[in-house]
């Protein structure tokens, strides 16, 4: 039998120098709530287990679909969308137990559960991410792809940069400076685009630099928490030899 509310405790941080604080509530259950919903129910309501009002908790979304990638953070200690968390399957067998959430911890706290993971885009910048074109005018038709090439492409342009991969990384930290499994994905995409290519060689510098793909451990974390279940540690594989193969050819023609 289902319960008449949910124990949520939830990880608060005021501003990103505040003590972080941890608050309970108690929320009226209804079949079918996932954690955005959940959240919901806080913000029309922000009074907490004890009685004590309080303010409406503050975290990142937009699709409430999983394609932005902008509402992850750690729920029950897991890295995961909370547009497609539903509660009924995290409480699980025993309902008494609360869900707990936290924001990511390898990125700055903002406030409550939003975290700055700007640190992606400026990885994604360094390994130049992104088809170039040059001015705005009509390039006419883009170079063909082989039917082969747009199935191993099609899984790796469904990144939708929510980070659970850098979260859960031990690699990813302020030490090694190392990019994270999405970054080299991407590199990889664009590699294998006919008009990307034409970077290819300095998406293979940048990976083989400062904080680049030596510096991951093979721990194989990420490819786990995906939730769009992307081919990573094939395409860590698969960069780490183009990026030997590139630091070999410069040896030679330097």
């Amino acid at each position: 039998m289902p319960p008449s509310t949910i124990k949520v405790e939830i990880k608060r941080q005021a501003t990103p120098d505040a003590a972080p604080v941890t608050e309970k509530f108690e929320i009226p259950y209804r079949p079918g709530m996932n954690i955005t919903s959940l959240l919901g129910e806080i913000a029309l309501n922000p009074v907490d287990v004890a009685g004590h009002p309080t303010t409406p908790i503050t975290y990142d979304s937009n699709c409430l679909e999983e394609i932005c990638g902008s509402c992850a953070m750690l729920i029950n200690g897991k890295a995961r969308m909370a547009c497609s968390a539903l509660v009924d399957k995290l409480m699980g067998s025993d309902m008494a137990q609360p869900i707990t959430l936290a924001p990511l911890t390898k990125f700055p706290v903002v406030r409550d559960l939003a975290v700055d993971r700007s640190v992606l885009f400026e990885n994604l910048k360094k390994v130049k991410a992104w088809v170039p074109i040059d001015g705005t005018y009509d390039l006419g038709a883009g170079p063909r792809q082989h039917p082969h090439i747009q199935e191993q492409r099609y899984p790796l342009s469904s990144c939708i940069s929510c980070c659970c991969c850098m979260e859960v990384c031990p690699q990813f930290n302020v030490s090694t400076n190392f990019v994270g499994a999405a970054t080299i994905a991407q590199a990889k995409l664009f590699n294998m685009d006919p008009s990307g290519a034409v970077l290819a060689e300095e998406r293979l510098r940048a990976l083989a630099g400062d904080g680049g793909i030596q510096e991951c451990g093979f721990a194989q974390n990420c490819v786990v928490a995906c939730p769009k279940e992307l081919p990573l540690t094939e395409a860590i594989s698969d960069m780490g030899r183009d990026a030997f193969v590139q630091q070999v050819k410069d040896f030679f023609t330097r």
